[in-house]
């Protein structure tokens, strides 16, 4: 199992690199980014297009990735310079040969991720020995198998069945699966529909599901200055979302597109996420000598991969956040 994974990294690698038609990084003035469509990128978008890189000499680059394998795999290729992405789910990639670090938190799921069951469920022990939709080692399962951990309970409890969060929720709502672990708009839609229930969302576990901008060290170490613009403009962005949020709604909309492209829906989506300041940035990432809150949700991703992947994971705080640029 471990070798087809790391096989299938290294054929994404090379499939990322021809297919996404990508631009080599390392080249002062310019970052460029992998991610899937997910409000919590919404102010990088912002910050672009408020200008707030440009007035500091910096460019950057999106790309709409829908798997975490291939920006990981475009990244490690050299065809990006990051990924946004939650802090759990690309540790796994982490490695002596694959340098990146965490250098800007973006935000936290506050109730954008849930677990859809059918009205009757109360509770995580009443899906014992039922089908749940989840993705396979993606935020999704680390998330699940941290709720099971607060019940005593763990993956092997679940039939698991494995597909996409959007699946997921596809062949919940159809009648498929009795439950399934699945992210906004699908909770929202459910609830309209009536169709089921959310039984447990993210806002119930704070801190937990968090995403950061991950930088390949080769980058951070090239162009320090590219990355101390890119958390300034970060944080402006923050802030007018804060002063102005209508109008950040729009700007986001239009820049994250795909089922996000309505203001209307972003906005709704928005609710749903927890956008980082600099001081809850300082709090989760940490500080020149002082370690954030982060380090305690690596500690939760190296157990929860290991337990479900059989592969040993150790990934120290060191190795995978870099606090220089945290207080630009």
């Amino acid at each position: 199992m471990i070798n087809t994974l790391r096989n299938r990294f290294a054929r994404t690698a090379l499939g990322a690199g021809l297919a996404l038609g990508l631009a080599a990084t390392a080249q002062a003035g310019t970052l460029s980014l992998g991610h899937t469509t997910w409000v919590g990128y919404g102010t990088l978008y912002l910050a672009r297009d408020l200008g707030y890189f440009k007035e500091q000499g910096l460019d950057v680059e999106f790309t709409v990735i829908e798997e975490s394998a291939m920006y990981m795999a475009a990244q490690a290729s050299g065809k990006i310079s990051g990924s946004a992405s939650t802090i759990d789910e690309i540790l796994k990639y982490r490695s002596k040969d694959f340098c990146f670090k965490a250098v800007a938190a973006l935000d936290e799921s506050h109730g954008g991720d849930g677990v859809l069951v059918g009205k009757d469920v109360t509770s995580l022990d009443q899906l014992k020995g039922q089908a749940v939709a989840v993705n396979e080692g993606s935020v999704s399962q680390f998330w699940l198998s941290y709720l099971l951990k607060q019940k005593g309970m763990n993956m092997s409890d679940l039939e698991v069945q494995n597909m996409t969060a959007d699946d997921a929720a596809t062949a919940f709502i159809a009648g498929r699966v009795p439950a399934a672990v699945t992210w906004e708009p699908h909770l929202s839609l459910v609830k309209q529909k009536g169709q089921g229930k959310v039984l447990i969302d993210s806002s119930e576990t704070p801190g937990v599901i968090v995403d950061v901008v991950a930088l390949s060290c080769d980058v951070i170490d090239k162009q320090p200055e590219d990355v101390k613009a890119l958390v300034k403009g970060l944080y402006k962005a923050v802030e007018f979302a804060k002063n102005n949020p209508d109008k950040a709604h729009e700007i986001m909309a239009k820049g994250v597109g795909g089922y996000l492209a309505d203001p209307k829906d972003l906005a709704e989506a928005a609710k749903g996420v927890k956008f980082y300041d600099q001081a809850m940035s300082e709090k989760l990432l940490g500080t020149p000598g002082k370690e954030g809150d982060i380090a305690g949700i690596i500690k939760l991703a190296n157990e929860t991969w290991t337990q479900l992947q059989g592969k040993t994971y150790d990934v120290k705080y060191e190795d995978l956040v870099d606090t220089r640029f945290v207080t630009p």
